[in-house]
């Protein structure tokens, strides 16, 4: 029998970028409360912080936030036209962002750290974090201002149902695969993507989970669910799948690519748009049924898209942000 690919260690991070040098994962005691901030953990202010490393960015309306290397957190009010560096009690690699309204905002990265925005994203405070545990957390994901979830590497899976003042940690697997991604679809029905190939879903805002009959054993770096309710999961060697049953089948999709594809995003038009390494763009305006691939110039390797306010996408990397005009005339 053939062994899993298991994702290998690489400069990039979240969502299968920068899976970090070999961790050890310990459980821990499973609870832990907000933790006191110290002078010496805040991020350095970074003249360049939007060419730095930047590895996930959430959106709404006029308000976006992009999250990265060192700690770093870029706040807009206008729809991603300006970007200001918010003071945040780590430096830390951030790896993922929720917006849940115009005022509540968590983050998640290394060292199994989250912080908590209550004004937009001005202001922040560190609400968990166990460097002990030696594990990142990958995504995090919010129902309501109450409940949430943040999921990382060895099985790493913590939840709060008091707005994050407390994080129970809970297992999903006893093989302790690295989660990568969730997504909720339009009718809420969550998604949790992962390492050997393991799809999760949960159709009661992730009290309970079902494992999905998984069409291939490497890694998953992101899931995707479009809003007629059909999933796409990608990951290594340009492995892509897509389901219309809610994960109990699935059909391979031709990329034309062996690079690990990272993220993607449905635009305003229905267009699909999935990134990943080596500049790899690929698009579908079929429903994810067909993709066109397209190299941006550079290769440089792409974690996180997403659409603006003004329906202007923008793309998150190892070069920072850039928005797709500017991809095209490179």
């Amino acid at each position: 029998m053939s062994t899993p690919e298991r994702a290998r260690p690489g400069r990039l991070s979240g969502l299968g970028l920068l899976i970090c040098c070999p961790l050890l994962f310990a459980a821990g005691s499973g609870l832990a409360v907000a933790q006191e901030n110290t002078a010496d953990d805040w991020a350095f202010p970074a003249r360049l912080a939007e060419k730095s490393l930047l590895l996930d960015m959430d959106t709404t309306g006029q308000q976006a936030i992009a999250v990265g290397e060192r700690g770093h957190v870029l706040v807009s009010t206008n729809g991603g036209e300006s970007w200001t560096q918010a003071a945040v009690p780590t430096r830390r690699m951030l790896c993922a962002v929720d917006i849940v309204d115009e005022n509540l905002v968590w983050v998640a990265g290394h060292d199994a750290i989250i912080l908590h925005s209550r004004d937009g994203g001005q202001n922040w405070s560190r609400q968990y974090y166990a460097p002990e545990v030696e594990a990142p957390l990958f995504d995090i994901w919010f129902e309501n201002s109450q409940h949430g979830i943040a999921v990382g590497a060895y099985g790493l899976f913590l939840e709060t149902f008091d707005g994050g003042h407390n994080w129970q940690s809970r297992s999903l697997s006893d093989e302790g695969p690295h989660h990568f991604a969730l997504a909720e679809s339009p009718a809420g029905i969550l998604y949790l993507a992962g390492e050997f190939g393991t799809i999760f879903t949960s159709t009661d805002q992730g009290r309970s989970w079902q494992i999905c009959n998984s069409p291939y054993h490497g890694s998953f770096f992101g899931v995707l669910v479009l809003r007629d309710e059909s999933v796409l999961v990608f990951g290594l060697r340009g492995n892509l799948y897509r389901s219309t049953d809610h994960g109990n089948s699935w059909q391979q999709i031709d990329t034309g690519t062996t690079a690990a594809l990272t993220a993607g995003a449905q635009r305003t038009d229905g267009t699909v748009i999935i990134v990943g390494l080596s500049g790899c763009l690929l698009t579908s305006s079929d429903g994810g049924l067909t993709f066109n691939l397209a190299t941006r110039p550079g290769r440089d390797a792409m974690a996180a898209i997403h659409e603006s306010a003004a329906n202007r996408l923008v793309i998150l990397g190892e070069d920072g942000l850039h928005w797709w005009e500017v991809l095209a005339r490179e």
